[in-house]
C-alpha cells in the first residue's frame, strides 16, 4: 500500500510517500513544493496543482493522508492554507484516490503515543520508523511523512 502524505501550505506544501507494512515502512519519495511569497495566489495554486500531479504520476499512491487544518489565531493564513488544501483534494479526486485526514493531535498520538508530544518528538519518530540517518527537512516534509505513517499505523485513531 503506497500512501501520499500531505502537509498543506501555500508557501511550502510538504509531501511524503511511503509504502510497506506497519512494521517495515519504506520511504519512496519526500520533499516540498515551494511557491514565491510575492506571486499572485492563482499562480501559487497552479504551481501546487502541477507539482502534485507530477508527484501522483511518478509515485502512483493508493491514497492521500492529509494533515487537517488547525488554526486558532491567524485567519489569513488559514484561508490561504485552505486554498492549498482544496488543490490537494482536487488532485486526489481527479485520480479517484481516497483522502484520509488527521489532526495534529491524532498524528502525535499515533507516532509517539502522546497526543501532546512536541514537533521534535514527532520528527524523530519519523526518522526512526523510516530508518533514516536524519530527520527529513524542512519540517513540512517531515510533517507530511508523519501524516502518511499515521494512516499506515491505523491504531489509536478515533473512528478508524
Amino acid at each position: 500500500m503506497r500512501i501520499l502524505g500531505i502537509d498543506p501550505g501555500t508557501g511550502i506544501l510538504g509531501f511524503g510517500v511511503i509504502e510497506g507494512s506497519v512494521r517495515a515502512p519504506r520511504l519512496v519519495d519526500a520533499g516540498v513544493i515551494r511557491t514565491k511569497v510575492h506571486q499572485a495566489e492563482p499562480e501559487r495554486l497552479e504551481i501546487i496543482y502541477h507539482g502534485l500531479q507530477e508527484i501522483v504520476a511518478s509515485t502512483r499512491p493508493a491514497m492521500f493522508a492529509v494533515e487537517k487544518l488547525f488554526f486558532a489565531r491567524n485567519v489569513t493564513t488559514a484561508m490561504t492554507v485552505a486554498q492549498a488544501r482544496g488543490i490537494v483534494l482536487l488532485v486526489a479526486q481527479l485520480h479517484a484516490l481516497p483522502v484520509f485526514e488527521y489532526t495534529p493531535m491524532q498524528i502525535k498520538l499515533a507516532l509517539t503515543g502522546y497526543g501532546k508530544a512536541d514537533k521534535k518528538q514527532v520528527q524523530e519518530m519519523v526518522r526512526v520508523l523510516l530508518k533514516l540517518t536524519e530527520v527529513p527537512k524542512p519540517d513540512d516534509c517531515a510533517d507530511a511523512l508523519a501524516a502518511a505513517l499515521t494512516h499506515q499505523s491505523g491504531h489509536n485513531l478515533p473512528g478508524r
